[in-house]
Order: C-alpha cells, then sequence, then structure tokens
C-alpha cells in the first residue's frame, strides 16, 4: 500500500486558510519542551522534525507504556502506513484509558497526514499535565486540581432536605395585609367630591375609571346619519 494512498497534496483556498491559522497556534518553545520530556523518558531520539519523529506512533506507544505499563500490548516496528495508524490508534486508546479527556485528543490522521500539528501538541501537553497530576515529575504541562470528595452523616443529609435555598426564593416578612378577601366587596371613590380617601383597599379610585351609568342600549332617531348612544347624539358620517 503506497504512502500516498494516505498523505494529502498541498491545500488551497479556504482549506489552506485553515491550516495556516492552526499552524501559527504552534508553540515551538513547548515542543521544545515536550520533545525534552519524551526522549528523557523514553532514552529515544525524536529526530530534528519532532511531528514527523512521532508519525510513526513507536515512540509514542513506547512512551505511554513508560508512564502505564502494558497500555500497549504491541508495539509495531513495520514501516507499513496501517501498521504505523494502528500505534497511533492504540496511542489514543492508550491516553484515554490514562485519564486524558476525549476532547483533548487529536485524530490519527492530525498527526499522520500533517492536518492538525497544533492538536497534537495540545494533547501531547494534555497527557503532560495528567502525568503531573499522578505525581510524574514533569517540566511541561500544569497539575490538574484534586477531587475533593466530602462525606456527610446520614442525620446532616436528612436536614439539609428540610431546608429551602435562598436560590428558590424566600417568603420571609411576606403577609397577606391589605388584600381584599374573597366575597368582599370593593367600592368607588370619587375624588372631586372632596371627600376623605379611605385607608382600605376595597375601593377603587374614579381616577382609574368606571362603568357607571354605562349602558349597551342604542337607538337610531328617525333622522338618517344619527347614532344615539345613551343621551348623546353623534353624527356618524
Amino acid at each position: 500500500m503506497s504512502s500516498a494512498h494516505f498523505n494529502r497534496g498541498p491545500a488551497y483556498g479556504l482549506s489552506a486558510e485553515v491550516k495556516n491559522k492552526l499552524a501559527q497556534k504552534y508553540d515551538h518553545q513547548r515542543e521544545q519542551e515536550l520533545r525534552e520530556w519524551i526522549e528523557g523518558v523514553t532514552g529515544r531520539r525524536i529526530g530534528s522534525n519532532f511531528m514527523d519523529g512521532l508519525k510513526d506512533g513507536i515512540i509514542l506507544c513506547e512512551f505511554i507504556n513508560k508512564l502505564q505499563p502494558g497500555s500497549v500490548k504491541k508495539v509495531n516496528e513495520s514501516t507499513q502506513n496501517w501498521h504505523q495508524l494502528e500505534n497511533i490508534g492504540n496511542f489514543i486508546k492508550a491516553i484515554t484509558k490514562y485519564g486524558v479527556k476525549p476532547h483533548d485528543i487529536f485524530e490519527a490522521n492530525d498527526l499522520f497526514e500533517n492536518t492538525n500539528h497544533t492538536q497534537v501538541q495540545s494533547t501531547l501537553l494534555a497527557l503532560a499535565s495528567m502525568a503531573k497530576t499522578k505525581g510524574n515529575k514533569v517540566n511541561v504541562g500544569v497539575k490538574y486540581a484534586e477531587k475533593q470528595e466530602r462525606r456527610f452523616e446520614p442525620e446532616k443529609l436528612r436536614e439539609g432536605r428540610n431546608i429551602i435555598g435562598l436560590q428558590m426564593g424566600t417568603n420571609k416578612f411576606a403577609s397577606q395585609q391589605g388584600m381584599t378577601a374573597y366575597g368582599t366587596r370593593r367600592h368607588l371613590y370619587d375624588p372631586k367630591l372632596g371627600t376623605d380617601q379611605p385607608l382600605d383597599q376595597a375601593t377603587i379610585s374614579l381616577q382609574m375609571g368606571t362603568n357607571k351609568g354605562a349602558s349597551q342600549v342604542c337607538v337610531v332617531s328617525g333622522t338618517p346619519g344619527e347614532l344615539w348612544w345613551g343621551n348623546r347624539a353623534a353624527t356618524v358620517a
């Protein structure tokens, strides 16, 4: 099987633009730190081109086997493409079991077809952080925060079920004062009469409007064009 079957040709247009943007995010300082770490753990030289030295997956498989013995049962030394892809796939499975999050892991073609070296670097940095969290001496990456588990006595848990969190709201200091009880009659109050305004909430001010004296009686007079509504006449055009 020829290598041309797996390797893509040069990118053009939008693909080339995306590839260039990804290449700009690649950190060469981080590459040097990763190189020193991997070579120090495996005892093997990667070569002048960092990604090309990892492309066959052999060093990657040996690397994860040093961090977690027995992670990859068989490392293919063959130069055939499908064997090299199998090595990369086994490495990806192994670091997933090691604890690296799936969204941090590159795809095999990102490395083998040179489509996204930035993502490959991000995966190795995530692996370094996980290794540091597990107690390995690593000079690259950041240590993940350790999970803090808290255990409560059953009595405390039962008490917590009876407490309403303030996020749900509170009815503290609430009262029904001023609310009209069911069946209570509401009165009308006209401020134009000059009487004192009642203090209760059962009175509606006429400033709010009233339907007192309203009627739906509509009488049409004998004169065409006049419409009577109550005791008012309106001319209809």
